[in-house]
Parts: C-alpha cells; structure tokens; sequence
C-alpha cells in the first residue's frame, strides 16, 4: 500500500477524469457528522447531449439524488470532494481498482490492484452506461413510481410498465434540456392542465424537488374529481407538499397571474390552445404541449388545388392535425418563443407522439413581423379561421407591430 499527499491525489484523480478513464467510483466514511453531506456519493460517466459527464448520485437518509457534471469540471470536484468529506474511496479505472484511505492527518493510503479487461468489455461497459443513462434510473427506487405502480419496492421497473417507464424518462430528459430558462433564485411555478393519474407530474417534482432541490410549486387541473382526489392522496403520502391538484376547467382557470412553465398532455381539440393562451397570458418561460384530437381545421379547410389530399377523410384528419400544431408554433414563434416540434413516444404506441416544446426568448420585431406574414399566407390557403388566433389577437398584433 503506497501512501501520497493530498495534492498528488488530486492530480491522480483529475487526470484519471480528463483521459476519460475513471469507470466509477464510491466516496464513503464520513470524516465528521456535520449535517448535509451525503452518506454516500457514487460517481459514474455518462453521455448527455453527445459530450460526456460523470453523474454524482449524492444518498442522504432514504433519498437519492443527482448531478451531471461536465468532463472538464469533474476531476477537481471529485478530488475535493472526496479530501473534504469521505476517508474512503472505491475507485475504478481501465487500468486499475483503486482502494484510498485517507488519515486524520490527510495522507492518504492507496491500494491498486491490476485489472485486465478486454477492450470489448471496456467498450461494452461504458457504452452501456452511456446509452441507458436516465433521468430516473432502473434499480433506484422512485417512491412516486413504486407507489403507481412502475417499479417494485427494490426498484426494477415491472415488465409491463416498460413503456411507461420510457415514457416517464423521454420527457423528464425533455424537462432537463430547458431548464436554464428557468429561474434560479426564486420559486418555479407549474401548472399542469389536465393532469390525469399525473405520472408525469410526479416525475416532474420528483426531478425538481427531490432531486434537484429546487424551489417550486406545482398545481395539476383535471376535469375529473375522483382523479384529483386520488392524486392529492399520493401526493400527501409521499409528502410532496409543494404539489396540489384541483379540479377545474382550462379556460376558466383563474387562480394564478404568474407561471413559469405550463404543461398540457392530451388535451382534445382547442383545449390545447386554452392551455397555450394561458401560457402566453402568464408569460411562461416553458410551454410543454402534446395535443389531442384536433378537430377543429378538419370543420374549416378548404382549397381546390388540394382536393387530392382533402377529399379523403382519413388524409384530411391527419393533415388537419398536421396543419393545426404547425398554427401553433408559427403563432407561439410570431410571440418571442422558440418552438420546437419533438417525438414524445415511439409512434407504435400512439400516434399522438408529438409535444410541442416552446422557450421564451426576446425575438426582434422584424423576426415577429415575418413570421406573421408566413403564418398569414398559410392560413389563407386553407381557408382557416383557427381559434388559437383570435384568442390572442391582440397580443399578435402588438408583437407583429400592428400590421393586422
């Protein structure tokens, strides 16, 4: 066992992060019981967005939660980290597993032990870590996913809620790409219109509350009381006191005159563009929309040279649908907000895959004024008096320089 001081343990460690390989790793062994410091930080790489991260998963009591932190900033982090708050580490390298001990007086003793993987399994192992990372991790106990029933107690996601599973995932990590339109310094507001069983919902202030530590404080609207007083129940019994549901209707919602992000799944027809006037009304940072059954330009469109498309109904539902969500974005884009238009889940389960996903930002008057010429001369060709228009005709006119 050799022994070495703090600062080449340091360098160890940070040089292991920036050649990309450290495997993992397990800080544990308090040095003192001062409060707020995890029991336990287990540290291991991921791949987020196309570049690579180590993920610290801090344990605190019976709560786990987590940090992505860039390749360039993890190697420091690590090695203070661990000088300031742990005796003990279980580190793994591609060439190495690594014991370190670290003394009252701050040397540290280090045991290394030789491993020999192949490169298949090394690729295999840092590949798998890559590709299945999630948001919320099989094996890891969620109590909002045990209790609706998607993971048993020691945390394996039960077979047939897989897709569920997945589903759950692909929207937190859709969530996580806009985060930093966000406040930071104050509480986020959330209000989900038509929350359903709100799986989401819960998932939502899971990632936000439990995991992240922030701020927030989150409303779910639905039509239906005995849902409501289910989710309310859960949410109680998983002391999630800063999320309330309510039974209401979209348009007549009153209760707030502020909201940071709105999310609306699967509301029929114009009840999305309900949503989405009171999202704009608010000035929410963050919209998050999956429409349902957009009847609404399948009454209205008309165009001769069209006729080929038209004239079949099963075509004309699905380009109305089409037509409908690209109405939505043009008009959300002519009001500052970038829009983008992303597959919510594997068309397979559900044609209603498409979430649309906008972020305010302060667009220019000139950009405003051609986007509504664009959305003009579209609704024009087919022929279409959209409700989404009228509800916000002033605030369109006001952004487009009043040029109706």
């Amino acid at each position: 066992m050799e022994s070495e001081s703090k600062e080449q343990w340091q360098r160890d460690m940070e040089q292991w992060v920036a050649e990309g390989r450290l495997r993992g790793a397990t800080f544990s062994q308090l040095r003192r019981k001062d409060g707020g410091i995890p029991a336990k930080t287990v540290i291991r790489p991921v791949e987020l967005r196309g570049s690579l991260h180590y993920q610290f998963q801090y344990y605190i009591d019976n709560k786990v939660t987590h940090e992505n932190v860039p390749q360039d900033l993890a190697g420091k982090r690590m090695a203070e980290w661990l000088i300031e708050h742990y005796r003990q580490a279980l580190i793994r390298t591609d060439e190495a597993d690594v014991q370190v001990l670290f003394s009252k007086k701050g040397k540290a003793a280090v045991l290394s032990k030789p491993t020999s993987p192949s490169a298949a399994e090394k690729n295999e192992t840092l590949s798998h870590n890559r590709q299945k990372q999630r948001v919320v991790q099989e094996g890891e106990a969620a109590p909002f996913l045990v209790e609706l029933g998607i993971m048993t107690k020691d945390g394996k996601v039960i077979a047939k809620k897989q897709d569920k599973f997945r589903q759950i995932n692909r929207f937190l990590e859709m969530v996580t790409d806009v985060l930093p339109y966000l406040p930071a310094d104050r509480e986020i507001t959330i209000v989900d219109f038509g929350c359903g069983k709100s799986y989401l919902t819960f998932a939502l202030y899971h990632l936000l509350a439990v995991q992240q530590g922030r701020r927030i404080s989150v409303v779910g609207l639905d039509l239906k009381a005995d849902v409501i007083a289910f989710c309310t129940e859960l949410a109680n019994k998983l002391g999630y006191d800063r999320l309330r549901f309510q039974v209401g209707d979209i348009a007549d919602y009153k209760d707030q005159t502020e909201v940071d992000m709105v999310v609306t799944l699967h509301a029929c027809d114009t009840a999305t563009d309900a949503a989405l006037v009171k999202a704009v009304e608010w000035g929410a940072s963050v919209i998050l929309s999956v429409p349902c059954c957009q009847h609404e330009l399948f009454k209205q469109i008309a165009n001769d040279t069209m006729k080929p498309l038209l004239s079949h109904g099963l075509l004309k539902e699905r380009f109305s649908a089409l037509a409908t969500d690209a109405i939505r974005a043009q008009l959300l884009e002519v009001l500052g907000y970038r829009v983008q238009m992303l597959e919510f889940i594997d068309p397979e389960h559900t044609p209603k895959n498409m979430l649309i996903r906008a972020v305010r930002t302060a667009g220019s008057g000139s950009d405003a004024l051609r986007k509504w010429r664009e959305y003009e001369a579209f609704r024009d060709m087919l022929s279409a008096k959209p409700y989404l228009e009228r509800a916000l005709e002033d605030r369109l006119k006001n952004a487009a320089g009043d040029v109706k």
